[in-house]
């Protein structure tokens, strides 16, 4: 048994449960466990990669970091920020760069988010894993800081 991977806060706010996030494929765990985080609007924000590896998926508005076969994370700033077609986020980073926890990939203004109607809400998501692989490292509701660890993969 390898040690478990973990995951870090890619920004910084509240925690949430998956089931509160407003998006039925997150909501749900379609895409697999995770918290999610109600980030702090105060101006630019950056999203760091909450573990290391390769970046193989970026959007603006997401991103994939695969650590091994068996870990790869997703971070969703904000939901339904695909229709924004990249405005108001900035990519630090590109496909295919290898990354350390804490490297910003990402920067974006959640409250532009918010007020363009939209939530701001950030999944943090361990893909193609089960629940009980997953053990939360902060309460649900509490406060999180960017690098903080949020939950171990086992």
């Amino acid at each position: 048994m390898s040690e478990p991977l973990t995951v870090l806060a890619p920004v910084s706010g509240v925690v949430r449960a998956m089931a509160d996030v407003p998006d039925p494929v997150f909501g749900g765990e379609l895409v697999g466990p995770g918290l999610a985080i109600d980030p702090v609007r105060d101006g630019v924000v950056e999203a760091i990669a909450p573990i290391d590896g390769t970046i193989v998926k970026l959007h603006a508005h997401a991103f994939v970091v695969t650590a091994d076969e068996q870990h790869s994370a997703l971070v969703h700033l904000g939901l339904d920020t695909v229709q924004l077609g990249g405005a108001g986020f900035t990519l630090h980073a590109k496909e295919g760069d290898v990354v350390k926890a804490g490297d910003v990939v990402v920067s974006w203004n959640p409250a532009e988010v918010e007020a363009g109607g939209r939530s701001p809400m950030c999944p943090v998501v361990a893909l193609d894993a089960k629940r009980e692989q997953l053990t939360e490292l902060v309460t649900v509701g509490a406060d999180v800081r960017s690098g903080a660890a949020l939950f171990e993969w086992s």
